[in-house]
């Protein structure tokens, strides 16, 4: 589960942060995940219940917003989103395949709420 690591490396970021701004607690961390970012959100969610324990997040919400696939159709000259998990991209207007991802890989610590 590499969910349990990625849970670790952001508590570790969102700590580093919070030390920084001399905060003594973390109440909530808000994550942004893409679609194609291979995260499982239950093993997400568990693994930060576990990890949080003893952290200055220990008490903490986890908010996260998954993000669509979009990608990009020259032909077209449109963007759309993707209707698969896989991040193939074929234009459902024209049928042509993009290589163009704009959107869907994201796995980024968007911003914390902290008490001082």
């Amino acid at each position: 589960m590499h969910e349990f690591s990625l849970v670790m490396s952001m508590l570790d970021l969102a700590e580093k942060a919070a030390r920084a701004d001399g905060a003594r607690r973390i109440s909530a961390i808000h994550l942004e995940i893409g679609a194609l970012a291979g995260v499982v959100p239950e093993a997400l969610e568990f693994a930060f219940e576990g990890a949080r324990v003893g952290t200055m997040a220990e008490n903490a919400r986890l908010e996260v917003t998954y993000l669509p696939a979009i990608a990009y159709c020259a032909t077209c000259q449109s963007e759309f989103e993707l209707d698969n998990r896989f991040g193939i991209a074929v234009c459902p207007s024209c049928d042509t395949p993009s290589a163009d991802l704009r959107q869907g890989r994201e796995l980024q610590l968007a911003h914390l709420e902290v008490e001082e």
